[in-house]
């Protein structure tokens, strides 16, 4: 029985950053895309290898919520000209990197197995009970990293364009809720800050509609105006387009100050201020949100486009009831009245995301939002943009604001939340993803889960579960003492044998994706059985090609079908794109090292080549395990790690599964942003052996 998840919605895709030193915070790679820009000026070897030669704060501020005015992170990528992803622009064809943005792994660090410069290095060797003594892990503090602005004050701005002239547009004006900073989740991938635009261009056919993402961060309905950003976004609208109005988060901001000026007069009236601008020194007449939102609708239907208006994204705070509170200070009340006025379209995510909000509950809707401090109440991060924009999505397939060859079919846990279909359809298939596999087994009956809490998912072979054969138990059986029962529940799709290829040919990984909602979280690790080679019996069929290319062959499989086989970065993109797309934030692991590859070295140094790889193209995190495990065996030494398994070489026993555990825990600690912190327990709850 699948879990019967709330009202949610639709798909997503990301990219983090990988730091290959702890002083080094490098540039997002130069990221190509099907449309261009406009400059807007506002202020050794594998372990079972294949063979010889084979070697990724609030930024509004908006009145009462918090307004840090610390900038982003110097550095390439953040200065002046950096170019943000054009997440609004046209997704591009399977090879463009254009719909897949932020690169993002949390790297092993040489030989002291560090995950990144987020957290304190760990070097030394967990404790675990039933294992030989080691040193201590220091554990890292709870506390959520400092808040930063992420508005894009520092021009030129650059936003994208129109990938095709010859199609129609979806072009979004708005603030940091649909667009955020430079749009590139500030290095921190799916752990950052994300604006509903940048997600909702995975949910439409580039071959049929531009999505034009052209929000900027910290301005309200009158300073998109004033700053001259309106006037340079209506070059690009035409007939036919769709324009998408989201702002209020702030306008209840000063009307004239000397930081930045804009807010508007309340309601929807004709109301003037007249002033001279602190800013900028100049005269200016000030009108009524309402006003300004009338002015948009105009000149929009002036150029034969259609207007959308939408109420602004509540904000992650609750009355005392519980409930999460709605309104946004009475703009998106007064965005309603407009739309009624005006005979427009209205997409009310006001209510509509809060009443999701309420559904999932806060353990769940405390995973949509960046940790913190202060905490932010404002501006989502993957998971939560991903929420947003599948609203988004289904109200313009619900009101037929776009044709229905449009927009891309929802993942399989949206549909049923949102009663969409039936459970069991299946997603569209991502651009330059892999085809469905012909006749893959129906998968086990998946664990019953709580709707009201988030989920951390394992997916892997039989050094992540072994169920106890022969003495032989996987780390994520262990795992749980380590995470907070009432915060975070596991669910260990793991199977022995598998391979990244037999998973999903058997159907595995489907089951895992149609369960998968906004604000869970995929651990996947494979490579102990990827490495045998295609086409020979012995290999039982669950060897894949090296590499992380396009490359495929064929292999015969024992009923006579012939099955396309793919490289092993081919299999993993596939997990990546529709964990991102279901609103997961995946993270690739290396494997666990074997009993003899650890002294000197590394194991499965070509795997985790290649899964670092596919997280920096495909915006998954990345958890060096193989090194986490390395450092833990040699703080033991050859005479205790050998009491670790119960086989040969791969395997480990309970006690060796508990240690593996513990290394987990420790990459979990130090994912970026403290995204798991609050849910994993600094000693493990003693649990009994099994």
């Amino acid at each position: 029985m699948t879990r019967s998840r709330l009202p949610l919605p639709l798909p997503l895709r990301l990219r983090l950053q990988l730091p290959m030193r702890l002083d080094l915070h490098p540039a997002l790679p130069a990221v190509g895309s099907s449309g261009g820009h406009s400059s807007d000026h506002s202020s050794g070897r594998s372990g079972e290898g294949f063979g010889k030669g084979l070697g990724q704060a609030s930024g509004d501020g908006s009145g009462a919520a918090s307004d840090h005015r610390c900038g982003p992170p110097a550095g390439p990528g953040f200065g002046p000209g950096a170019d943000s992803p054009a997440s609004g622009s046209q997704p591009g064809a399977a090879a463009s990197p254009a719909r897949r943005r932020w690169v993002g792994a949390l790297a092993g660090m040489g030989g002291a197995g560090l995950l990144g410069p987020w957290l304190t290095a760990c070097s030394s060797a967990p404790t675990v009970a039933g294992a030989p003594a080691a040193p201590a892990v220091p554990v890292a503090a709870a506390v959520p990293p400092v808040a930063v602005n992420t508005d894009p004050r520092t021009p030129p701005l650059q936003l994208p364009e129109p990938a095709d002239a010859r199609l129609p547009s979806v072009l979004l004006i708005g603030d940091s809720t649909v667009r955020n900073g430079r749009d590139d989740g500030q290095g921190l991938g799916p752990a950052g800050q994300w604006g509903w635009g940048h997600v909702l261009a995975r949910y439409l056919d580039p071959a049929r509609v531009n999505l034009v993402n052209r929000a900027i961060g910290g301005l309200s309905s009158r300073t998109y105006r004033s700053g001259g950003h309106w006037a340079r976004t209506q070059a690009f609208v035409k007939r036919g387009d769709l324009v998408l109005i989201q702002f209020g988060h702030n306008d209840s901001s000063p009307v004239n100050d000397d930081q930045r000026a804009r807010g508007t007069l309340r309601g929807t009236g004709d109301e003037q201020q007249a002033i001279t601008n602190r800013l900028t020194g100049q005269p200016e007449t000030v009108l009524t949100y309402g006003a300004y939102l009338r002015a948009y609708l105009a000149e929009i239907r002036a150029l034969g486009a259609t207007p959308v208006l939408c109420t602004p994204v509540p904000r992650q705070r609750r009355d005392e009831q519980g409930r999460t509170l709605r309104g946004i200070g009475s703009y998106a009340s007064w965005a309603a009245e407009v739309a009624r006025e005006q005979r427009v379209a209205l997409i009310d995510l006001d209510a509509e995301v809060a009443a999701r909000y309420d559904a999932l509950g806060p353990a769940v809707v405390a995973q949509l939002f960046p940790r913190s401090t202060p905490e932010e109440r404002v501006h989502t991060n993957w998971a939560g943009a991903a929420l947003n924009a599948q609203v988004v999505h289904a109200a313009l397939r619900a009101q037929g604001l776009l044709p229905a060859e449009a927009l891309l079919a929802p993942p399989v846990a949206a549909l049923a939340v949102l009663g969409a279909g039936a459970t069991g359809a299946a997603s569209a298939p991502v651009a330059g993803a892999l085809p469905a596999v012909a006749g893959a087994a129906s998968p086990a009956r998946p664990p019953v889960l709580e709707a009201r809490l988030p989920t951390l998912f394992l997916v892997g072979d039989s050094t992540v579960r072994s169920a106890g054969q022969n003495g032989q138990w996987g780390w994520g059986e262990r795992l749980a003492p380590w995470l907070d029962g009432q915060r975070l529940q596991l669910a260990n799709h793991a199977m022995g044998g598998r391979s990244t290829r037999t998973f999903l040919r058997e159907g595995r990984w489907q089951a895992v994706r149609a369960q998968c909602q906004p604000g869970d979280v995929v651990l996947i690790q494979f490579g102990h059985n990827d490495g045998g080679r295609v086409g020979d019996a012995a290999a039982k069929q669950r060897g894949v090609l090296p590499g992380t290319g396009p490359e495929t062959t064929e292999e015969t499989l024992p009923d006579g079908s012939r099955e396309t086989v793919r490289s092993f970065g081919a299999y993993l993109t596939r997990y990546v794109r529709e964990a991102l797309d279901a609103g997961a934030v995946p993270v690739l692991l290396s494997p666990v090292p074997h009993k003899d590859r650890w002294l000197q070295g590394r194991d499965f140094e070509q795997f985790a080549d290649w899964g670092r790889s596919v997280a920096m193209r495909e915006g998954a995190l990345f958890i060096d395990l193989t090194m986490i495990v390395t450092e833990a065996y040699r703080g033991l030494g050859e005479a205790g790690v050998a009491t670790l398994f119960a086989d040969a070489r791969t395997h480990t026993n309970d006690a060796g599964a508990r240690l593996n555990a513990a290394c987990v825990a420790r990459g979990l600690r130090q994912l970026p942003q403290a995204l798991l912190l609050p849910m994993l327990r600094n000693e493990p709850l003693p649990e009994a052996g099994g």
